[in-house]
């Protein structure tokens, strides 16, 4: 009987499912979003059982659509919305609403924190202080849901980012892996474990976090009236440390960007734990007794900026539009757009920073807006992809994520990076980077040499602009993002 991978693929607005084959082909797939909620300005939530209800819904539209019987799936991979902050009772029940890694609720409850340990966070964590991560989320939730600290000292409250959260749903087993746990801002990096010191700091009972294990185990099986069948969860990963392990960046120095919501670029530093003032360190995966590292660069909003315009402002019907739009223009025109609508994350780490539009005349249309939006993008990942230089060797960027189907955008890409940005034949890397890790923990495939003969290019965007414009055009983005900067300070917004 022949056996697939599935992959369940939690993202910030929609769940999804897809079945992977042997040759990394998608067989089938599931996709269903889910409501956004925000109770104030700046802050979001999801409904977890809203989360689960579109994921099982992902699931069964895949089976169908691969044509499978339940038992020809091998392995269950699963990646998410890292960041994410779930506490759920013992019987799976949730106790308040998911706070999504975008709610700036924290925001001053972490620089008061930064001012003192900031740099004792960024030791330990690799990360910088910033409401973005789950520890003050998790300390949110405790000091403000009634009986909730409570109920935690008592043993009674599970905590989880979304992985653990889908994961204890469809076996049981409290768990996360070490690449989510290391954006908990809780987790030791170097010691590889929840950390004392950074859990009385935030006043976390350590009874309510996960057990962190290994990213390609199997952590446990399905319980039989989910999917009729008790099939192996063994693949886990943060979204973004999937989807460098899908791009097959198993070597130091591999650079991924992921264009989603937000854009998430990632670099391979091997079993280095380095650092960069503006970027993070991050566990990429723990692979066969072996922790890998990365550095990673975190853009809050990119695509979301897309949907704004679809949804928000209504000048695009959907997102392949902006490409049609921005074509009809030979420049920019002066118009930038910093889409800074939760603040800037790396490398400006401004949580007071909101979005700006700025070099608008009266001529000034639709088509602008869709190209400085995508501009926006672009000069975003070149903020990150500068910063890592200093550290790591960059030749080339392999990318993936919705937005990379947007050949304008690529180019753009190419020509202010100057460099050639690499687009896979597989779109769906950060599942696949998933499905691999749960075929390998169950010998599905035999090891990386063969997940690396599997990744194949589908299109090469080399850079084209000249000097000149590249760094004019760059100087007029980098004056933009100032003028963004501290604006909820100067508005008290």
């Amino acid at each position: 009987m022949e056996k697939f991978v599935l992959s369940l693929d939690e993202g910030t607005t929609s769940a999804r499912a897809i079945i992977f084959d042997r040759e990394s082909n998608v067989l089938g797939f599931g996709q269903y979003e889910f409501p956004q909620h925000y109770p104030k300005p700046g802050w979001v939530e999801h409904d977890p059982e809203e989360i689960w209800e579109a994921q099982m819904g992902a699931i069964k539209t895949a089976i169908e659509g691969a044509k499978i019987e339940p038992n020809q799936i091998a392995a269950i991979g699963v990646t998410n919305q890292r960041e994410t902050a779930i506490v759920w009772d013992r019987s799976g029940k949730p106790l308040h609403n998911a706070i999504v890694w975008q709610c700036r609720r924290t925001a001053e409850m972490v620089e008061e924190i930064k001012r003192d340990y900031g740099s004792l966070i960024k030791e330990k964590t690799g990360l910088v202080p910033d409401a973005y991560f789950s520890a003050s989320k998790l300390r949110w939730l405790l000091d403000n849901v009634p009986g909730l600290r409570e109920r935690a000292e008592k043993g009674e409250v599970l905590f989880g980012t979304v992985d653990t959260f889908l994961i204890y749903r469809l076996t049981g087993e409290h768990i996360t892996d070490y690449s989510n746990a290391s954006r908990t801002m809780l987790f030791n990096i170097k010691k590889l474990e929840w950390d004392d010191e950074l859990l009385e700091l935030f006043k976390i009972p350590d009874g309510v976090l996960p057990e962190v294990r290994e990213s390609s185990e199997v952590y446990g099986y399905t319980k039989k009236e989910i999917l009729g069948e008790e099939i192996p969860v063994s693949g886990n990963a943060g979204d973004q440390q999937a989807a460098l392990f899908g791009q097959a960046a198993f070597e130091t120095g591999m650079v991924k960007a992921t264009y989603g919501t937000g854009n998430f670029i990632l670099a391979n530093t091997g079993k280095m734990v380095r650092y960069s003032g503006n970027l993070l360190t991050t566990i990429a995966w723990g692979l066969k007794g072996r922790v890998t590292y990365a550095l990673e660069g975190s853009i809050f909003v990119t695509g979301a900026a897309v949907q704004w315009l679809r949804d928000g402002i209504k000048i695009i019907k959907n997102a392949p539009e902006t490409e049609e739009l921005a074509r009809k223009l030979a420049s920019n025109e002066g118009v930038y757009f910093v889409p800074a609508f939760v603040g800037l994350g790396a490398p400006y780490w401004d949580q007071f920073a909101r979005g700006l539009i700025m070099g608008i005349t009266r001529s000034t249309g639709r088509e602008h807006l869709a190209r400085a939006t995508l501009e926006a993008i672009a000069y975003l990942t070149r903020d990150v992809i500068e910063e890592m230089e200093a550290l790591v060797g960059i030749r080339e960027l392999r990318v993936d994520g919705g937005a990379t189907a947007n050949d304008f955008l690529m180019q753009f890409q190419a020509d202010i990076l100057n460099r050639r940005v690499v687009r896979p034949l597989v779109k769906e890397t950060t599942a696949l980077g998933a499905a691999y890790l749960a075929g390998l923990a169950v010998d599905y495939w035999e090891g990386l040499d063969e997940i690396k003969g599997l990744w194949k290019a589908e299109r090469v965007f080399e850079p084209a602009m000249d000097e000149e414009t590249r760094e004019r055009l760059y100087r007029g983005w980098k004056e933009a993002v100032r003028r963004a900067m501290g604006w909820a300070k100067v508005a008290g917004s």
